[in-house]
């Protein structure tokens, strides 16, 4: 690969967005089948006197990558080792969805987010703040569309495939992506929240909490996953740069367990026919991308984004906590657009 146009271009890009308050700190690798090329950090984990440098080995609050490194490759493993086939309706073989509209939506459906679930909403309000009473809501809620009728993102759908996997086999989703996958692949930094004190001094804070009057720091920004203690599909694990790397170098070139070449395959190409936006199984096109440049992505509300190109046998990690300075995405967008355009070009 030739690393020679991009990382100066990476390095100066993340060091603008610091500079630009965009987010306190930033980490980044891009790599290949064989393991990461480059990589770099910007900025500090929080601005402030003495403030610590971000650094390649600091964690960030993955966000929904959440449902890329742990609900979608735990998914695999249930398909892979036939307990669990995409296209039978939920209501055939899972008793809680039986009778109830979920029970008609399929998990290819959920996986391409075209199930019809509704749309994003406060758990809390919906339902409680028990963690039964908020499952027993989200398995029995009405469609907002007939499945397969149109393509609309939901974490409700990655909360969902959480429940189904912890229903198959017996065991929390937290234990699932660690045992099957995040240990197999030498993850050692991966985890779900709350992070341990020992950990918290290299996490990158995040948004500012009204309760407890600082910012959130090795404690997941997401409110729902926060009422679901802190591990479900939607967000709550922390990583950093490099066990990402190790993720991806799996995802690109998956020769060993935890899921093999075809479920990485099937994921990655178009699973919604005609529908738009397409999307593979939980991937979809990078914006800014035609299916030609086959650019897969996943972004994160923190800040963060991971890609990867079967054709190039390229992918690319970006972390941030710019969640620490405001909501607003447009900042970060252009930062990742520009980015994945440098480790990427347009064909």
């Amino acid at each position: 690969m030739n690393t020679t146009f991009t990382a100066p271009r990476i390095a100066r890009l993340l060091q603008d967005g610091f500079h630009a308050q965009v987010y306190p700190g930033a980490a980044w690798a891009v790599g290949d089948a064989g393991g990461p090329v480059a990589g770099g950090s910007a900025g500090v984990l929080a601005p402030g006197a003495g403030a610590r440098p971000a650094r390649l080995d600091s964690l960030f609050d993955l966000a929904s990558l959440t449902k890329v490194i742990a609900v979608w490759p735990v998914v695999g493993t249930l398909v892979e080792a036939g307990k669990l086939r995409l296209d039978v309706p939920l209501g055939a073989f899972w008793p809680e969805t039986a009778g109830h509209p979920l029970g008609d939506v399929t998990a290819l459906q959920l996986l391409t987010h075209t199930a019809g679930l509704p749309l994003r909403a406060n758990l809390r309000a919906l339902y409680g703040s028990d963690p039964q009473d908020v499952r027993d809501g989200v398995l029995r809620e009405r469609l907002r569309r007939r499945p397969g009728e149109a393509v609309e993102y939901t974490d409700r759908a990655a909360l969902v495939l959480g429940y189904l996997a912890e229903f198959l086999t017996g065991r929390p989703l937290r234990e699932l992506a660690t045992r099957r996958v995040w240990e197999p692949l030498g993850m050692t930094d991966t985890r779900y929240g709350p992070l341990p004190d020992a950990l918290v001094e290299r996490a990158a804070p995040t948004e500012y909490d009204e309760e407890t009057g600082a910012h959130l720091r090795g404690t997941v920004h997401d409110f729902s996953t926060r009422l679901l203690g802190g591990a479900c599909g939607i967000a709550g694990t922390f990583s950093t740069v490099g066990d990402l790397g190790r993720f991806l170098r799996q995802v690109l070139d998956p020769v060993r367990p935890p899921f093999g070449p075809e479920w990485a395959a099937a994921s990655l190409r178009v699973r919604t026919g005609e529908l738009a936006p397409v999307r593979g199984l939980f991937w979809h096109l990078a914006p800014g991308t035609a299916l030609r440049d086959d650019v897969w992505v996943h972004y994160g509300f923190t800040g963060t984004g991971m890609w990867v190109s079967p054709s190039r046998g390229r992918w690319a990690v970006l972390l941030t906590n710019k969640l620490y300075y405001t909501r607003e995405t447009g900042p970060v967008t252009s930062v990742r657009d520009a980015f994945r355009e440098a480790v990427f070009p347009p064909r």
